[in-house]
């Protein structure tokens, strides 16, 4: 009882916030609404001017600031130019997750204002405006318009560049590569320099013990610009899982007792391995597999159920792999009469 009166006061607490804003005049700034006071870090991001080319992020911290579970309803842009997705639909009391925006510069070229929705509820709603701005400049561009690393291998030291290109009066300069604690290391150099045109080429090595999974970091080339003092750089990939399996589950559908059935999974490495042993096996299932070293391995199952009922089995495949050496994949389906 007393967790259900506490429940109910928190209730009643964002009840009174959402309903105890002061219905504003119209010539009057509207009243700060319950939601965006989960933005403790504010809910303006302006970028100034940058490269034309670029595609900008930025990540607003979102705190769950009330006493009950609060989940994300929707996320709306008001601008194709920019994609928005949150850490987290749903926040614990406390729980701080963030509202990620990226901007694409190529899809404008001046000013420009995006507008973010975020409505939370659900029993009580309230949205909070978001908004991210940036002023494209034609006359600084990137070239492609960020870092794509794709899919890498894990412990691999990947490189890829960009080239940034200025045309104007200014003796336009870089100085220096700010990497903001990004899992890489970064330079630049100087690839032409003519009457009205400068062209830099920065190159990003990505370090090896960079962990599995997608990353999206922010650098930037710092100019003598005034204008724009710093070029912001997207740098994003995915760092491959040493071991992976596919199927991750096989399924076997609907089979006769007694009746065979051959299925195959593969194994896949960042180098060469050999499967040490396989968990889970008896019971109706068999396992035959090379044991020679090979970065892909081929797994030969023979699945043969004597009794009618659901089947549902995990099976653990053990490598000589140094790191992750173990991958599982599932085994389902209906044993019939």
């Amino acid at each position: 009882m007393r967790n259900a009166g506490l429940a109910l006061v928190a209730i009643v607490s964002l009840t009174t916030v959402a309903l105890a804003q002061p219905a504003a005049a119209p010539s009057a700034a509207p009243a700060q609404s319950w939601a965006e006071k989960m933005f403790k870090d504010g809910v303006t991001r302006d970028f100034g001017s940058v490269p034309k080319g670029g595609v900008l992020l930025h990540r607003f911290p979102i705190t769950n600031i009330y006493a009950v579970k609060l989940d994300i309803t929707n996320l709306h842009s008001s601008c194709g130019c920019g994609t928005v997705t949150a850490s987290s639909r749903s926040l614990e009391p406390r729980e701080t997750g963030y509202i990620e925006v990226a901007m694409d510069t190529r899809r404008f070229s001046g000013p420009k204002t995006i507008k973010i929705n975020v409505t939370v509820g659900p029993q009580f709603t309230s949205t909070a405006e978001l908004k991210v701005i940036a002023n494209s400049r034609t006359d600084v561009v990137l070239n492609p318009g960020q870092v794509m690393f794709g899919v890498v291998s894990p412990g691999v030291s990947a490189t890829q560049t960009i080239d940034v290109e200025y045309a104007g009066t200014l003796d336009w300069r870089a100085l220096e590569i700010i990497a903001n604690n990004a899992p890489f290391t970064c330079a630049f150099k100087e690839a032409y320099r003519r009457q009205g045109q400068v062209g830099y080429q920065v190159s990003v090595l990505l370090k090896p013990d960079l962990p599995p999974g997608e990353f999206r970091h922010e650098i930037q080339l710092k100019t003598n610009d005034p204008d724009t003092p710093l070029v912001p750089i997207l740098v994003q990939g995915t760092v491959g899982a040493p071991l992976s399996v596919t199927p991750g589950t096989l399924t076997l559908g609907t089979v006769h007792a007694g009746e065979i059935l051959t299925k195959r999974v593969q194994v896949r490495g960042a180098k060469p391995f050999r499967i040490t042993s396989v968990d889970g096996l008896g019971e109706g299932i068999l396992v035959d597999s090379a044991k020679v070293p090979a970065p892909v391995q081929t797994l030969t199952l023979t699945c043969q159920f004597m009794k009618p009922g659901e089947v549902k089995r995990t099976l653990q495949i053990k490598t000589d792999m140094d790191k992750d050496s173990a991958v599982s994949v599932t085994v389902e389906g209906t044993v019939a009469q």
